[in-house]
């Protein structure tokens, strides 16, 4: 006997509640930005004691030799130093005075009366000495008891103290052309024009402008 058929009953739909899906909950916002550590400076290489001694050293050879080619350039055209040996031209320079002596101006022009100069000693140029001019070229010079006339005109030397001058006579004589007459401040204790003659103008080497030491007497002639 055939059984019945029985169709099959749908189940019924389930419905459940649509629960929302939530986004997954962000996490607390970090601050993803992180100070990096500031990178130290590179410590400065440091310099071989040998290496830096070498470049002073160097620097103070540079300066030494560029101070005695200026120096060899200033002797040689323009100044030189001198020191004065000897009391002739007491008191006005002292034995031991330190002096700067211009070597150009009479490249310029010619010595004048009056002016010190320094000059190449006649009779044995080897030796230099310092004097003050007391005629030119031209001029007549003659010394009586001590007392200087140029062209029959006494010389007004009042540098020179009593106790220096001396009392001798000397002339009268014309001063040849290209010659000066000198003598020392110190007249009894000079060796100069009365006792070896007159100068050539090329043995004159400059004048006495500045005396720089000691620095207590230091003066401009």
């Amino acid at each position: 006997m055939d059984e019945p058929l029985y169709e099959q009953a749908p189940l019924p739909e389930i419905e459940l509640p649509a629960t929302p899906i939530s986004e997954p909950t962000p996490a607390a916002a970090v601050d993803a930005t992180i100070a990096a550590p500031t990178p130290a400076a590179p410590a400065a290489p440091i310099e071989p004691t040998l290496t830096r001694v070498g470049r002073e050293l160097l620097a103070a050879v540079q300066t030494l030799l560029s101070a005695a080619v200026y120096a060899t350039l200033i002797v040689t055209f323009g100044f030189q130093v001198a020191r004065v040996d000897g009391l002739s031209m007491a008191p006005t320079l002292e034995d031991h005075d330190r002096l700067i002596v211009d070597k150009l101006v009479y490249e310029l022009g010619d010595p004048r009366p009056g002016d010190i100069v320094m000059l190449y000693y006649p009779v044995n140029p080897e030796k230099m000495f310092v004097k003050r001019v007391i005629a030119k070229e031209g001029d007549r010079v003659r010394i009586v008891d001590g007392h200087v006339y140029v062209n029959d005109l006494q010389l007004h030397d009042d540098y020179v103290p009593d106790e220096f001058r001396s009392h001798d006579d000397y002339g009268p004589e014309t001063i040849q052309p290209g010659f000066y007459f000198v003598m020392g401040d110190h007249r009894n204790n000079s060796s100069d024009s009365r006792h070896w003659g007159e100068v050539p103008k090329k043995y004159i080497v400059g004048k006495v402008k500045i005396r720089w030491w000691p620095l207590q007497d230091a003066k401009i002639f």
